[in-house]
């Protein structure tokens, strides 16, 4: 059977062909974030994004020269595996072709994943992540963050089998706590599944990670309607006579 040739794709990234194509997958997201965070520290590989394919997995995929992407999966392996225990599945593509990236979603990210910015400058910030299975557990984790130190929540995450992820950002020390009271708020009311803190995250990392609408979008003031009354003309003589109308 002979396959239609429909037209030659040309990648809009000349460069990205000399280069290696990395994914690793773990089964819940703070795993995967704290694992693509080791990558970006450890070689010079750029994070595209993360994909989810449901069932509780998610993918990292990361861009860069062969030897570069190797180190990088292999830290971020050793990472999954030794902090999480959620390690799935990993590889390493060199130099892949124009037609995988045009038909996989993670081509289309390349188009973007530079033009998100960073919620804040890093500096002494971090990122803090909580995945509980259910939403229950999930809110009164992010309410006890909220109300026990000066974090910020930022974003939310879904990646199936019940399993949603909080993303905090703050102070060092202030994520440290929030995550710890978070993690006994969330175990009295259900089950915990991951929790992960990323200090000085770098900004592809930052760039990556899934924002709330309100952090992306400028906050509107509130439009209250006004609801004006016309005076009742016989009333209004009434006042201008001194008068008082009758009950």
């Amino acid at each position: 059977m002979r396959v239609p040739v429909i037209g030659q794709y040309t990648s809009p990234y000349p460069s990205m062909l000399e280069s290696a194509l990395g994914l690793l997958t773990a089964s819940s997201f703070p795993a995967v974030v704290k694992a693509s965070d080791e990558m970006l520290k450890a070689s010079g590989v750029k994070l595209v994004g993360f994909e989810k394919v449901g069932s509780g997995l998610c993918t990292a995929v990361v861009r860069g020269k062969t030897a570069d992407v190797r180190i990088a999966i292999q830290v971020g392996q050793e990472v999954a595996e030794r902090e999480f225990g959620q390690f799935v599945s990993s590889t390493v593509i060199p130099r892949p072709l124009a037609n995988l990236e045009a038909v996989l979603p993670i081509g289309v990210r390349l188009d973007r994943y530079v033009r998100k910015q960073s919620l804040a400058e890093t500096g002494n910030q971090a990122i803090g992540l909580i995945e509980t299975r259910g939403l229950p557990a999930l809110l009164g984790a992010c309410d006890a963050m909220l109300k026990s130190a000066e974090v910020l929540l930022i974003g939310y995450e879904k990646i199936g089998s019940g399993l949603c992820t909080a993303i905090i950002q703050g102070r060092s020390a202030d994520v440290v706590e929030a995550i710890q009271v978070g993690l006994y708020a969330a175990q009295r009311i259900g089950e915990v599944h991951a929790i992960a803190v990323i200090p000085r995250p770098l900004d592809d990392l930052e760039q990556s990670l899934p924002l709330a609408m309100c952090m992306l979008e400028e906050r509107q003031p509130l439009a209250i309607p006004t609801v004006v009354r016309e005076p009742v003309a016989d009333l209004v003589e009434i006042e201008r006579q001194g008068q008082t109308p009758e009950r």
